[in-house]
């Protein structure tokens, strides 16, 4: 029994004949570098080995000291693989580093991160997340609030009191439980309207522009002969207002590359998860927005040679302007 428990939890089991268990035991490498690499869904996180383990009985520190790296998932190059959403680990990350929460302002995803943090078992990250979020700098008879509902657009509710009011108003017969134009601040005074996303003070849609584009390319035979050969759109791109782009996409909104932009901002940097334009038309056209202008760029090459009766490759790129009035 003394050496089954010696050579509990090594990389091959304690396999071995001679030689006694704690010599065996000291000889033997650390399982796991101390330089971690991690994939998580996509994104590529570079860490030491010490902060991934840093809150006990946690996933990944039963990962990284109770398993052995061979029973782990791992991409292509190796790296240990988690199939997660690979732009909130970076917040998971920070708090595995010193154990403090620190989020960005106009933060929207915050009830997804809770969800992260439950997943990664973390609870006492998970109660930070729950706790009502408090008063931030700002104007008189203002404060911090979060977006109803989880909403990611840019008008924030203060907390506790728009759900309620909401729905007060709507067991009384108001006419649009989501339209609330006299907001009270905690001394009593009037702060204005409380509006989700997609309204103005008359409770009609905001307008704006959304402009969508995409680079595609497809190859045309010797002298246009034969069928053209379409390649797939790579990626949709997305330009416009934070709010408006989130308010038609909603989690189909790839915001990877931009990830704190305000919601009053504008961007450039966001795509679709999808590649159907016609999916894209659909959610414009669904949001109310109709297309006002479009505009074709695109270049031609030659395939394997200079040679004008090779086949020719062309690679465009288009946009479509989009308009809610």
């Amino acid at each position: 029994m003394a050496l089954a428990d010696s050579t509990r939890g090594l990389p091959n089991g304690g396999g071995g004949g001679g030689g006694s268990g704690s010599s065996s035991s000291s000889a033997e490498p650390p399982l796991f570098p101390d330089i971690v690499e991690l994939n998580v869904g996509g994104q590529v996180y570079v860490t030491r080995r010490c902060t991934v383990v840093s809150v006990p009985d946690s996933l990944l520190w039963r990962m990284f000291t109770q398993q052995q790296p061979q029973e782990l998932a791992r991409d292509s190059k190796g790296r240990f693989f988690l199939d997660r959403d690979g732009f909130l680990f970076r917040y998971i990350l920070d708090y595995l580093r010193d154990l403090q929460l620190v989020l960005p302002d106009y933060f929207p995803e915050r009830s997804r991160l809770q969800r992260e943090a439950e997943y990664f078992e973390l609870p006492e990250l998970v109660r930070r997340l729950g706790a009502p979020q408090q008063p931030g700098p700002g104007p008189p008879h203002s404060r911090r609030g979060v977006p109803k509902d989880g909403s990611l657009g840019d008008e924030l509710l203060p907390l506790g009191y728009a759900e309620s009011e909401q729905q007060e108003g709507a067991l009384a017969g108001a006419p649009s439980p989501t339209l609330e134009l006299a907001s009270r601040s905690p001394s009593g005074g009037a702060v204005g309207p409380l509006l989700t996303p997609s309204q103005s003070l008359d409770g009609s849609r905001r307008s704006g522009y959304i402009t969508i584009g995409y680079r595609g390319s497809y190859t045309i035979g010797r002298d246009a002969q034969a069928d053209a050969k379409f390649r797939r759109v790579a990626r949709i791109t997305v330009c416009g207002k934070t709010s408006l782009a989130k308010e038609v996409f909603g989690d189909t909104l790839n915001e990877s590359r931009d990830p704190d932009r305000p919601p009053e901002r504008y961007t450039s940097r966001y795509y679709l998860k999808f590649n159907f334009l016609e999916q894209a038309f659909d959610k414009l056209s669904e949001s109310g927005f109709h297309m006002v202008a479009c505009s074709s760029t695109g270049t031609c090459a030659f395939a394997g040679s200079t040679d004008q009766s090779e086949d020719k490759i062309w690679t465009s790129y288009t946009e479509y302007v989009f308009c809610r009035e």
